[in-house]
């Protein structure tokens, strides 16, 4: 079928929806969360608009699936006093609670959580347009990083709950909380990439004030009711509003002690600029990536474009884990052209609820004029969209565009794009990609495909001291979660998996004493009285 006339049947009527997964009654939101109590706020709304669009005769109209809370900053801090209190200086119940009891809170939480699986799920689908198969992904995965940090807090525990000598010195290291969070995940994965930092500053005895993402704010209401009651007052309050106003004003206080944040690295280290006292404050940051994928001359070359493929246009490109910029050796790049475009062409374009849906509609407002006038530039310098149908745009979606060639004069060739615009570069000298690599500000990921061993070598080599990661014969990705997932310049602050996390939230402290009969009475006796949530023996099972 033409592309043309693919997307121009790509928008359904109300109609022609499954019952399941229509949308229903607009939703909207005034609720919030403010010191255990689920306030409503009496101001202006903000609107939630689907980038699923509705054909209604021959006009296509955006689908308004509600509104939420246009909070103000006055407002906001009402939800910070609450977790200044609740962390009482280090002194409240939450911070200086029992690890085994925090642990119960939190699978309280998982369990009420669960329940919400399918209006998380369908809200996933109608806010940013992830498919059902995605959708459903990210939230059973968000359950297993909970259950897995769970565990894994358990077995740091059960490490802690010995006692250590040295130099006969007797002494109980243990991780304890760091403070007031200020939590803020991405559009893109806005439950899953949220709450891997989220659940792990709670778990460790933090308070929270959480804002979820920009696109992706409705899905968090079925989960207020499970927090309120999950937690103690002011341990997690969860706000909403424009960030320049809400978050802004937070910051400036000082009295966030951990930034944990997703998105661009402009928008971090302004929010950063903020704090009064900076050398205080603890970041967690995912940031901006333009990961390369190298691909070799001697190389697996259905391998390469298949990881490729679902590297580069998984989730429409809209992932900081996506491929953004191909490399391929010039002995490979016309094959390498041809099988992709081949494989481009049989993923299915539609909406997130239909079977075997890969490409959907984009959630960003202005992002297909973004996109567009980054292939026009490409184009005007010498690229061409290789693709039948590349660039076409109806409303919200976007056609991927294989762009080729593209060389460095082109802003696609240096600028993060974030949605399914795929740059390939020929190279012939192998310096070329290695310089692109260590002079770029990015340093999240990369790909290498290929297979000789020398070469593969050198290259890993070569970029060790650049990335956080580096996949062979393989995707850029996230997973599992029991890896770390980091960044350098640019793309990120700190490490996070399932085992990092809980030392980012954290802090060691050690409780010390000489090794003598006295001192070995005295800490025996608190232990065996419980007149010590720090000082424990307790095994965790």
């Amino acid at each position: 079928m033409p592309q043309a006339s693919r997307l121009e049947t790509l928008f359904p009527t109300l109609e022609q929806i499954p019952q399941t997964w229509q949308p229903g009654p607009a939703i909207e939101q005034r609720e919030y969360l403010v010191d255990g109590i689920l306030e409503s706020w009496s101001g202006p709304l903000a609107p939630v608009r689907s980038p699923v669009c509705l054909r209604e005769g021959e006009a296509l109209q955006p689908v308004i699936l509600g509104s939420t809370p246009l909070m103000d900053a006055d407002t906001a801090m009402t939800a910070l006093d609450a977790a200044v209190r609740a962390y009482d200086r280090g002194q409240g119940a939450w911070p200086t609670m029992r690890v085994a009891e925090r642990i119960r809170h939190v699978e309280q939480f998982l369990k009420r959580m669960r329940e919400q699986r399918e209006p998380v799920v369908r809200l996933l689908m109608w806010e940013i347009g992830k498919n059902l198969k995605d959708s459903e992904k990210e939230f059973d995965r968000t359950c297993d990083y909970i259950v897995d940090t769970i565990n894994a807090l358990k077995e740091l525990d059960r490490r802690s709950s010995r006692f250590e000598l040295e130099q006969d010195v007797l002494g109980q290291i243990r991780r304890v909380p760091l403070g007031v969070t200020l939590c803020m995940g991405p559009y893109n994965y806005p439950l899953n990439e949220t709450f891997t930092t989220l659940i792990p500053a709670l778990i460790m005895g933090n308070t929270v004030v959480f804002k979820p993402a920009k696109f992706g704010v409705l899905l968090i209401r079925p989960l207020l009711e499970a927090f309120r009651d999950s937690f103690p007052a002011g341990v997690i309050n969860v706000i909403y509003g424009r960030g320049r106003e809400t978050v802004s004003a937070l910051m400036a206080t000082g009295k966030i002690d951990v930034f944990a944040f997703i998105g661009t690295n402009k928008a971090a280290s302004d929010l950063k600029k903020l704090h009064p006292r900076p050398h205080r404050l603890r970041a967690a940051l995912g940031l901006d990536a333009k990961n390369p994928g190298i691909v070799l001359k001697d190389v697996d070359l259905d391998n390469a474009v298949n990881e490729s493929i679902t590297g580069a246009l998984s989730f429409n490109g809209q992932r900081c884990t996506a491929l953004k910029i191909l490399f391929v050796h010039e002995d490979v790049v016309q094959p390498f052209l041809e099988k992709f475009q081949a494989r481009l062409a049989q993923l299915k374009p539609g909406m997130p609820w239909e079977p075997g849906v890969a490409l959907t509609p984009l959630p960003e407002p202005g992002k297909t004029d973004y996109l567009q006038g980054l292939v026009a530039d490409a184009v005007d310098k010498g690229a061409q969209v290789v693709n039948e149908g590349g660039g076409e745009v109806l409303q919200s979606f976007f056609y991927p565009a294989l762009l080729y060639p593209v060389t460095p004069a082109m802003r696609v060739y240096h600028e993060e794009q974030f949605g399914p615009v795929v740059p390939v570069v020929a190279y012939n000298d192998l310096q070329t990609v290695i310089d692109y690599v260590l002079d770029s500000d990015y340093g999240q990921q990369l790909s290498l495909f290929g297979n000789d061993p020398a070469e593969v070598g050198r290259l890993v080599d070569a970029f060790a001291n650049q990335v956080g990661r580096i996949n062979i014969n393989a995707q850029c990705q996230r997973g599992p979660d029991q890896y770390p997932f980091n960044g350098r310049k640019n793309s990120a602050e700190g490490t996070l998996s399932v085992h990092d996390a809980l030392r980012v939230f954290s802090i060691r402290t050690l409780v010390a004493t000489r090794f003598q009969d006295s001192n070995k009475t005295l800490v025996s006796d608190i232990i065996r009285n419980r007149d010590s949530s720090f000082l424990t023996t307790d095994y965790i099972f």
